[in-house]
Parts: C-alpha cells; sequence; structure tokens
C-alpha cells in the first residue's frame, strides 16, 4: 500500500486509464496549464498532450454538449466542473440529452462519460457555491451518481465510472483534496452500486457518504466511550444505492440515523427512510432520524454556516434520541 492524498487517487485513475484506453480523454476549465483548479489533473498535459488533456473557456454548457457528442461517436470524456454549482449551467446537456441518449435513440448510443467536480460547502463561499445536487442527478433515470469519502474509494470507483458505458456523475469535495489515506500499488476496481461498512457496530445504524460522514466517526469515538456501538455505512454510490447492505444493517441494530450534506426536502435520506420503512418496519426499534443541513441557503458567516452544517453533536443527539437516553 502507499499512502495518497485524494486529489492523486483522482489524477492516478484518470492517468491509468487514459494509459490505458486512448478514447478516454479529460476537458475542463484549468484543467490543463494550471494542472487543475485543485490540482487534481497535475502533471496530466505534460504526459497525454494538448488534444487529450483540454482546457475550455468559462462556458459549461458549451463543452458539456461537446463531451456528449464526442461520447456518441466512440470517446470516453471525463469532464471537470470546477464545482458542481456550475455544472447548472450546463445540466441541460446532462438531464435531456447525456442521460436519456441511450433510451431515446433505442440503444444506438452509449454515453460512456463521467461528469466530475466537487459538491457541497467548503467553507465560507456563500450560497451560490456551497449546494449539494446528488438527489437532483440521483433522480434522473439514466445516469449514476458516485460521492466518494476516502482516496481508496475514489481511485476504485472512479477507474469503474471511466470504464461504464452510461453517464457517471462523480462527486467530490474541495475539504477533501488534501485528504491522505492508503492506496493498493497495484491496479483496483470496485464496483459501482456497492456500499461499504466502514466501522462495525451493534446499537445504531448510522448511513452516510461523501466528507460529512466523518462527523459520523468522531461521534462513533465519542458514544463508545458511552458504551454506545455505532455501525456506519459509507453508501458511496447514491444511484445505484446498496439497499440491501442499509437493511441488512437495520435489522441487526433495530435504530438508523441517516447523516448527510444537503437541505431536507426530497432528499437522499429521505429516499432511504421510505425504503426501510417499506422493508425493514417492524425491525425498527425507534422512529428513523435524519440530519442534513438547515432548510436554507448556505450562510456566509461563519457562525451561521457552523449552525447550518451538520456536525458530530448532532450525530450524538440523534443515536441518544433513536435509543431513547
Amino acid at each position: 500500500m502507499k499512502v495518497l492524498q485524494f486529489r492523486e487517487a483522482i489524477a492516478e485513475a484518470m492517468s491509468e486509464e487514459m494509459r490505458r484506453d486512448e478514447s478516454v480523454y479529460l476537458m475542463g476549465e484549468e484543467v490543463a496549464e494550471y494542472n487543475g483548479a485543485y490540482k487534481a489533473s497535475k502533471g496530466m498535459l505534460d504526459e497525454f498532450g494538448e488534444k487529450r488533456v483540454i482546457d475550455t473557456p468559462i462556458a459549461e454548457l458549451g463543452f458539456s454538449g461537446i463531451a456528449v457528442g464526442s461520447a456518441m461517436g466512440g470517446t470516453r470524456p471525463i469532464v471537470e466542473f470546477m464545482t458542481f454549482n456550475f455544472s447548472l449551467v450546463g445540466i441541460d446537456q446532462i438531464i435531456n440529452n447525456a442521460a436519456k441518449m441511450r433510451q431515446m435513440s433505442g440503444g444506438q448510443f452509449n454515453i460512456p462519460i463521467v461528469f466530475r467536480g466537487p459538491t457541497g460547502s467548503a467553507g465560507q463561499l456563500g450560497a451560490t457555491h456551497s449546494q449539494s445536487f446528488e438527489n437532483w442527478y440521483a433522480n434522473t433515470p439514466g445516469l449514476k451518481v458516485i460521492v466518494p469519502s476516502n482516496p481508496y474509494d475514489a481511485k476504485g470507483l472512479l477507474k469503474a465510472a471511466i470504464r461504464d458505458d452510461d453517464p457517471v456523475i462523480f462527486m467530490e469535495s474541495e475539504q477533501m483534496y488534501g485528504d491522505k489515506g492508503e492506496v493498493p500499488e497495484g491496479e483496483y476496481i470496485l464496483p459501482i452500486g456497492v456500499a461499504d461498512i466502514k466501522r462495525e457496530g451493534t446499537d445504531v445504524t448510522v448511513v452516510s457518504f461523501g466528507k460529512i460522514i466523518k462527523e459520523a466517526y468522531a461521534a462513533a469515538d465519542e458514544l463508545e466511550k458511552e458504551g454506545i456501538s455505532l455501525e456506519i455505512i459509507d453508501l458511496r454510490t447514491i444511484r445505484p444505492m446498496d439497499h440491501e447492505a442499509i437493511l441488512n444493517s437495520v435489522k441487526k441494530t433495530n435504530r438508523l440515523v441517516i447523516l448527510e450534506e444537503a437541505w431536507p426536502f426530497a432528499s437522499v435520506s429521505s429516499e432511504i427512510t421510505f425504503q426501510v420503512q417499506e422493508n425493514a418496519f417492524d425491525y425498527l426499534d425507534a422512529p428513523i432520524q435524519r440530519i442534513t443541513t438547515a432548510d436554507t441557503p448556505a450562510p456566509f458567516s461563519p457562525v451561521l454556516l457552523e449552525e447550518w452544517m451538520p456536525n458530530k453533536n448532532d450525530v450524538i443527539n440523534a443515536v441518544k434520541k433513536v435509543m431513547y437516553r
């Protein structure tokens, strides 16, 4: 095993797939000359040249459309958005073209394309730069949605996404790019749609994904001192979702808390809650608790932002609530 930063794992996954398959290329704002806005494509221009690592204008609608068209022609584009907030400019190409082309063409066209970049809040960046759209994209048939939480998962899942014949939304975090973790020396690929039990426990199941899962780990350490054991499931993939992993855990612990960095209405946690009450209702010993951001645009004020964002204390309180403590 070797230790890589999250950004290095992303760059390594893309580089390995570009060496393996000449139809793979990367395009986006600052991905080439600047080595990526977050240095997630460092060194790739030098290795692959300007025809396969392409700097674009600030025009998400345009380069998203170019990528969809080129995917129809046989390439496998990787499109980097500086953040997924900016993907809204090109969302028509993603929702109405990439996601629907296979069905609308009667299977004549696959769209093997990866749209990747940061999601969620990165601190004091204001309301329009701090949004999580995992549930938006997961609501769209034809798209797969991946949100890794560590370098190991990021590399293995990104390689799987690049090789997939369907469009994949791959969401990262500006606040994770410097995170370090162990990554195997050799090639490995993680299957899309398989959750991972990051921490086994007996008392309460906590389901989360992306960078906010760190708050669940911190809460688990605190609660362990009180004799409360959390089982933490990292979804890794939002669509397709690994319902079986969640249900099996709930059947063991009989309690469920869901933690996500998004607004509460029509959230990923809402879908999980429905699936569990429909398929494991008799196993629940307490109502399901979900933890989300406040139902407002993200504030700029650091004091308000701290209140807006879920934290380990929110997890601790939710766990104690389902345990009636």
